[in-house]
């Protein structure tokens, strides 16, 4: 730095330190705003301790002022740290302000410019400030925090806090050591030997439950093909090498956690480090009670470790390997499985004199889902002197048979209208605090518009408090997403409160921006705002829109469109003596549409003339909407889509969309004017939005079961080719719905059966059986769905046979064979989960005793050699021979 710079810093610092002397504050709080602590720091030398005090209470005060509008970065919150232990009386007074969590901390330096305030006017309480800290650690604390709290710790010769999240937050930091420096990391391990908190956090990684995720982290050096896997873990196993570490230590908390049990991706990371260690046959012979715990309870791979190391053991005792194999046999995992049997076929050869006892044993998995199991296992006991009864697909039926499924419940009647604030109250706080969106909106809504009629300044002072309380998280969740409506249903009960023109204002633009009224125009009347949002959701906002403007008026006795029924359908006749009820009113535009839409098509003369008897244009219109049948049926094709095009600059976001997808097109039929624009439909390139909202659809269209799966179906489909979560909870009310579902329901129930997570397989079984009691559901349209699918490489197959063995399970095995039996032809193609498909077809058609040729069944079981493609096929060739 040049000599003039250094003198205009002094001289700088010298001003300071005079205002501050004089009473200015000023200056002080504007450095804090830019960030700049080196220079607090100095303006605060030699200050009086009696004028520091001062100074602290208006800091206490502008903070406070500031906090409620400020997020305070690394830089800003490390200068007001500075400013904070520079001027703040107690520790106390200090964590009040620095654990805000609007507070952030630039982590060692931050501690670093603390310290050295503190060292300058002899602050003791560091360490308590540092304790105060630590305890108020949450989710939502970042590393720079921790790394804050461990310097000042460390440098005060204070003990660590082992709490669960500040064991996280210490691994977390030696992931990141130095989250915004740049150059080379420092290799784990010696970060490792560094560390003076290891002794108290190492045991503490086998304690925390869900920990052992985090512990999978590798280190990038250049690039991500030049990089460090499993850093950590091969950091200990090194520095156990070393002897820094205890190596008992890692074996037995390794083995204790994997006992204790976690999610299988928590797992995973104490598994890999005994690999890393390698247990010698001596360490393991002494915990070979703790392995075979392993071997029979642990999740498929935490059993396949154990597994493989019990089986080098020269000397294991032979009861112990058949007690638990009885149990291993019998688990579903067909690795594991496969695994035991060998192990069993080489201890029958080593142990001659046992040979029949063990062949005892080998027979238990004689009765194993797995066909190929269950021969393996029937070959094995018989060649070890046991002869089990043959295993076969199961008893031929003497007659074909059908599903036997219950019939479907028929649509529950939807409650009773909200007619009390009080309930009203319950309703909203019950709906702004559950993290589905929607649950129970329609009533509300109802009795909304009924109680502000009549009791506004009541339903205003009931809803104030739960609004003020619960906006906040609710209202702002998923708020990039077009599709999500939390801020505008928070904001209509906020117009109910709050009156002001300026709310009024938003939802008069709102409605003008999604309606058209000029019938010349061709365009529909509910317009199109944004592309990525169906029609049955701009729908929801144009009611939700019309309601925030009309609700208050007198004489309305709730909403016309209040459903009946559980599944979103209205009774005529309830929508007759509504408009009745109504007298003079004009029913409001929106209300109306929605209204119409829930009506079934399959309405009666009588239940028209009485609409056209009450001699309003709503009534005539009711009447004209009865006799024409409604909204018509769409015109469905199915239709490749492919994803959205590259962005220019980094787009990350584009190499998780699959590459195609198959969607449906929608079109009125010839000749009908669709006035809302809710039959047709262009799917949109692939992209990432998402939308919980889309369960009140099918509530919008209850008679058009095929129309909203059409517009769902993106959602549906990205819990199987993005591996995205609760996409399928939709289609159980699809299957409450009612009208043709046509190849939209074809495909959306088999993307469902081919999604990652279980609970969205779940849903779709649901469906399906739902609708299969109903006979509703075209199983051969959804088996060669799902066989296009899978031959495209759309859909994993090895993900659709657990639901679909479940159906056949739970009384469906008609509907599962036909659907086999469809997809057969074309999933013959696909690389894998192709013999479990066949084994279940096998199982389902002997069961049913029905006959159904599979194209190209003979071609594969005609095959020469033995791999389980052709044997399960010959299988099922012969099956359907013999009915």
């Amino acid at each position: 730095m040049k000599p003039a710079q250094q003198l205009a810093i002094m001289m700088s610092t010298v001003r300071r330190q005079r205002e501050l002397a004089a009473g200015g504050t000023s200056d002080l709080f504007d450095l804090v705003s830019k960030g700049s602590a080196d220079p607090i720091a100095a303006a605060l030398a030699g200050l009086p301790e009696e004028r520091r005090r001062e100074i602290g209470v208006e800091l206490t005060a502008w903070f406070k002022k500031r906090d409620r509008e400020t997020w305070w970065d690394s830089g800003t919150g490390t200068a007001l740290a500075v400013a904070v232990v520079g001027c703040l009386p107690t520790a106390a007074q200090a964590a009040a302000i620095l654990g805000r969590a609007s507070v952030n901390l630039d982590g060692v330096r931050a501690a670093e410019l603390v310290r050295g305030v503190a060292a300058e006017r002899g602050v003791t309480w560091l360490g308590d400030l540092a304790q105060r800290l630590a305890g108020r650690f949450n989710q939502e604390t970042w590393v720079d925090r921790w790394q804050f709290v461990a310097a000042l710790l460390h440098a005060e010769g204070a003990a660590p806090p082992t709490d669960d999240r500040s064991v996280q937050l210490w691994l977390n930091a030696v992931e990141f050591p130095d989250r915004f420096r740049r150059g080379r990391p420092v290799p784990v391990a010696d970060r490792l030997r560094a560390d003076p908190f290891l002794p108290a956090m190492l045991p503490r990684l086998f304690e925390v439950d869900g920990l052992g995720a985090l512990m999978m982290f590798d280190v990038v050096y250049r690039d991500w093909e030049n990089r460090e896997r499993h850093a950590l873990l091969t950091a200990l196993a090194r520095l156990a090498a070393d002897g820094v570490v205890d190596r008992v230590l890692l074996l037995d908390g390794s083995i204790g956690r994997l006992l204790r049990g976690d999610r299988p991706g928590a797992l995973r990371a104490f598994t890999t480090l005994l690999g890393l260690l390698q247990p010698t046959t001596t360490e393991i012979a002494a915990r070979s009670t703790d392995y075979l715990r392993l071997l029979t309870d642990a999740p498929a791979p935490v059993a396949t470790m154990a597994q493989q190391a019990l089986r080098e053991l020269p000397e294991l005792e032979l009861e112990a390997v058949l007690d638990a194999s009885r149990q291993v046999l019998a688990r579903p995992d067909k690795a594991l499985v496969r695994g035991q049997l060998t192990w069993l076929d080489r201890l029958a050869r080593q142990h001659r004199d046992r040979a029949a006892e063990i062949a005892e044993v080998i027979a238990v998995a004689t009765e194993h889902p797995a066909v190929e199991l269950r021969d393996r296992a029937t070959t094995l006991a018989a060649r070890h002197g046991f002869e089990p009864a043959p295993a076969g697909p199961g008893p031929v039926v003497s007659r074909p048979r059908g599903d036997d499924l219950p019939p479907p419940p028929a649509p529950q009647p939807v409650p009773a209208p909200i007619t009390e604030v009080d309930e009203l109250a319950e309703e909203v706080a019950a709906l702004l605090g559950t993290p589905s969106p929607g649950t129970g909106l329609e009533r509300i809504l109802d009795g909304l518009v009924r109680l502000t009629a009549s009791d506004s300044t009541g339903v205003a002072d009931a809803l104030g408090p739960i609004i003020e309380r619960r906006h906040w998280s609710w209202g702002h969740e998923h708020s990039y997403q077009p599709m999500c409506l939390c801020a505008v249903v928070v904001d209509l009960l906020r117009s109910v409160v709050d009156r002001h023109p300026r709310r009024r204002s938003r939802w008069e633009a709102l409605l003008a921006a999604v309606r058209r009224v000029d019938p010349a125009r061709s365009t529909p009347e509910l317009a199109t705002t944004d592309p990525r949002m169906p029609p049955p959701h701009r729908l929801l906002r144009a009611r939700l829109a019309e309601i925030g403007i009309r609700f208050g008026e007198p004489g309305l006795a709730g909403l016309l469109s209040a459903p009946t029924s559980g599944n979103g359908a209205l009774d005529p006749l309830a929508l007759v003596e509504r408009l009745a009820a109504l007298g003079e009113h004009t029913p409001w535009t929106w209300d109306l549409a929605q209204a119409l839409l829930r009506l079934p098509a399959d309405t009666d003369e009588a239940v028209a003339g009485k609409a056209a008897a009450l001699g309003t244009p709503a009534g005539d219109r009711l009447a004209a909407w009865l006799r024409d049948g409604g909204l018509p049926q769409p015109v469905m094709r199915a239709t490749p889509v492919n994803r959205r095009a590259r962005r220019s600059g980094y787009d990350w976001e584009f190499d998780q969309l699959p590459a195609q997808r198959s969607l449906v097109e929608l079109r009125p039929p010839e000749g009908y004017h669709d006035r809302y624009g809710l039959l047709t439909a262009d799917p949109a390139p692939i992209g990432m939005e998402h939308s919980g909202w889309a369960n009140l659809w099918p509530s919008i269209l209850p008679g058009h079961r095929g129309v909203v799966a059409a517009y769902v179906l993106p959602m549906v489909a990205a819990t199987a080719d993005m591996d995205q979560r609760d996409g399928t909870a939709v289609l159980p009310l699809l299957a409450e719905a009612t009208g043709p579902g046509g190849v939209a329901l074809d495909l959306a129930v088999a993307y469902g059966l081919g999604a990652r997570h279980s609970a969205d397989r779940v849903a779709t079984l649901d469906a399906l059986l739902a609708l299969a009691a109903a006979g509703q559901l075209d199983a051969t349209g959804t088996g060669e769905r799902l066989g296009t699918l899978v031959a495209g490489g759309l859909v994993k197959l090895s993900r659709a046979v657990e639901p679909l063995r479940d159906a056949a399970a739970a009384g469906a095995p008609l509907t599962v064979w036909r659907l086999l039996a469809a997809a057969l032809p074309t999933a013959l193609t696909a690389p894998r989960g192709v013999p479990d498909l066949l084994t279940l077809a096998t199982e389902t058609a002997t069961a049913t005793g029905v006959r159904i040729e599979v194209p190209g069944l003979a071609e594969v079981a005609g095959r020469s050699g033995s791999s389980r493609l052709v044997t399960e096929a010959r299988r099922l060739h012969r099956a359907l021979a013999t009915l």
